[in-house]
């Protein structure tokens, strides 16, 4: 069984009289351990679908299973409780809070959890100490670096212990070997048995993962073209079909 499933999924938006369709019969299964791109420009669809696959929004028709759940249907206060338990979020301008330290930052998703103070500060501890930040534990963002920002970011969304990490445009306000380091750091999660999803523009960035989707107005394509730039170096049968 798939860890994610969804089934001729759609999204609308009503804009003035005109209906817009953000997604448009989008079927697709993500199975438990995957390293994945969700690629394609401003407009196509790729944010719609992170936040309905994130389980930051509902479709408007279809059905999405999650560990073999239909969730599409869930109310709000249950989508959060899912995020909290299920899914892990890294988003591009790190979303950290300037007035606690690195430490309590990475505690917050555990504290909407009811865990202890003491068991929340060794495991935030224990994340920090995978992305080699827990000597920057007592520190405030500011005064870190935007990698150093971006990989407490990473050891927040891993604290939990997650099914699914999300990173939304991960290296996009970093500089180029800043992004290597924390695309590297993906890696090595990927290796050790997470599922991982990166949402990008950038074929760069998706040549990275094993299994590359396309979205073009709000489908699948049903394959990568290799004639764009950036991937041609790509082989055929590293291309998505669905």
């Amino acid at each position: 069984m798939a860890l994610l499933e969804l089934r001729n999924i759609t999204k609308a938006y009503q804009l003035g009289g005109e209906v817009i369709r953000a997604l448009d019969g989008v079927s697709l299964d993500i199975d438990g351990g995957e390293f994945i791109s969700i690629i394609g420009p401003s407009g196509s669809g790729k944010s719609t679908l992170m936040h309905i696959l994130g389980c930051l929004d509902t479709p408007s028709s279809g059905t999405i299973r999650l560990d073999g759940v239909e969730i599409q249907n869930a109310s709000a206060r249950e989508l959060a409780q899912i995020r909290n338990r299920k899914i892990g979020f890294v988003f591009q301008f790190f979303n950290l809070l300037p007035k606690l330290n690195v430490l309590q930052n990475v505690e917050l998703p555990m504290i909407y959890s009811g865990i202890s103070s003491r068991e929340r500060h060794e495991r935030a501890m224990d994340a920090l100490r995978t992305v080699q930040l827990d000597n920057r534990a007592r520190h405030r963002p500011s005064q870190l670096s935007g990698g150093q920002q971006q990989r407490v970011a990473i050891a927040r969304a891993l604290v939990n212990n997650p099914r699914l990490i999300f990173a939304d445009e991960p290296t996009g306000n970093l500089d180029s070997h800043t992004g290597e380091m924390i695309l590297e750091t993906f890696r090595e999660f990927h290796r050790a048995g997470r599922t991982i999803i990166i949402v990008t523009h950038d074929p760069e960035i998706a040549a990275v993962t094993p299994r590359r989707i396309e979205i073009r107005d709000g489908k699948i394509a049903e394959k990568l073209d290799p004639t764009l730039a950036g991937l041609k170096h790509i082989a055929p049968a590293d291309s998505t079909s669905t």
